[in-house]
């Protein structure tokens, strides 16, 4: 049997035990940096397949490795483990336990596809070349990101550079399709706290008063045209501001009025010259209409950056795998992922693998309440990352 059947073969013969561990994870998830129930199940599942060598990364994380019998090189395969602050809505047998916290963007998929793709290639060692480096994530939907702690470890700084390997689940890709994007990915993201100060006073009255919801506005709207004027139709580049507390009332303006929000784009450098420009404006909006303000950026993750000549072989590959029809070509994606560390240093791709299915009604979108998968992806998912991580190692 080609080893690609062979793949195949256990990918599918080993799903439903997939499939368990991923209800077991999404009815206990856990958020950022909290994860240790979860990080102690996965080490236990990784025990019963006889890898022991896992070591803790980041407080909650694990780094353990397949070493294959023949001598050769080494890569990365990843998966994130946290949850989010989600209350879910799902009526399903294996909804979340944990009130409040819920798998909305499918970690749990990511970690059983990974203990799935580590059961394979542990079966086929003897076939494997190198060795195969087993991350499991946690903090990446938080800022400074699981991922950036990660790096600061010796234990991965001894690992030195080599390929990383990560997927991510998406609603809106049919079961059965993965899609790739080569270079630039996914935006790099910071976030924004813009506090105004006016001088509150009755609505009837403004002239007694500085008005810092019309100061607030102002920049608001002043903001948006510096992103949409200064930016190159060639540099995606995206700010939304989703919080506005004015907290006075129907004839109260109020002294202060605080607003926050998000900047994400995918070019580096004009990432930190909008970020100067942005201080700069809302601070000369503020005082020229007799305000103040103090705009606070937290910054987050980096751009994401596809390895060119990585993510072609991963592509190709997925076409003898899936089938060429089943191999998009994705469009940027302005969400972010810490998974962007690791591009900035090694030679990585991220890829996207399909969950949505129309006809069983899964649809839900990521981060929402009433997101689930088709769990018939975990098969792929699993099976595919080992078929990745064998090929690339060569056979």
């Amino acid at each position: 049997m080609e080893i690609k059947e062979r793949i195949q073969q256990l990918a599918h013969q080993y799903a439903p035990q997939s499939i368990e561990i991923r209800r077991h994870l999404h009815q206990y998830p856990e958020l950022s940096f909290q994860e240790f129930e979860t990080s102690s199940y996965i080490k236990k599942q990784l025990s019963f397949l006889g890898i022991t060598d896992a070591v803790t990364v980041a407080e909650t994380g694990l780094l353990a490795s397949i070493k294959g019998i023949k001598p050769g090189a080494s890569l990365v395969l990843r998966a994130d483990i946290d949850a989010l602050p989600i209350t879910e809505i799902n009526d399903a047998g294996y909804a979340s336990k944990n009130p409040g916290i819920m798998h909305a963007c499918g970690h749990d998929a990511h970690t059983a596809s990974l203990l799935l793709c580590a059961r394979i290639l542990n079966e086929i060692k003897s076939e494997l070349k190198g060795t195969v480096n087993l991350l499991f994530q946690p903090g990446e939907e938080v800022t400074p990101g699981g991922a950036s702690l990660v790096m600061k470890e010796k234990v991965y700084q001894d690992l030195g550079v080599q390929p990383h390997i990560g997927q991510h689940v998406r609603p809106d890709i049919p079961i059965g399709k993965v899609g790739f994007r080569l270079g630039k990915c996914m935006a790099s993201t910071d976030e924004l706290f813009l506090t105004v100060r006016g001088r509150g006073g009755h609505a009837a009255m403004p002239e007694k008063a500085i008005d810092a919801v019309l100061i607030a506005s102002h920049i608001i709207i002043a903001a948006q045209q510096l992103i949409s004027r200064m930016a190159s139709p060639l540099v995606p580049s995206v700010l939304s501001f989703g919080k506005v507390v004015a907290d006075g009332a129907i004839n109260v303006l109020p002294d202060t009025v605080y607003v926050e929000g998000t900047f994400r784009t995918l070019d580096e450098l004009w990432r930190k010259e909008a970020l100067l420009k942005l201080e700069k404006l809302v601070t000369s909006i503020a005082e020229g209409m007799g305000g103040t303000c103090e705009l606070k950026i937290h910054y987050g993750y980096p751009h994401l950056i596809n390895d060119v000549e990585l993510t072609n072989n991963l592509k190709a590959l997925s076409g003898e795998y899936l089938g060429v029809e089943n191999v998009l070509d994705l469009d940027p994606w302005m969400a972010a992922e810490d998974f962007s560390y690791y591009s900035q240093k090694n030679p990585a791709s991220f890829y996207m693998l399909g969950t949505g299915n129309i006809q069983k009604g899964i649809t839900s979108g990521l981060h929402t309440p009433t997101f689930d998968i088709d769990e018939e992806a975990l098969e792929i998912g699993g099976g595919l990352m080992a078929w990745l991580a064998f090929s690339t190692l060569g056979y």
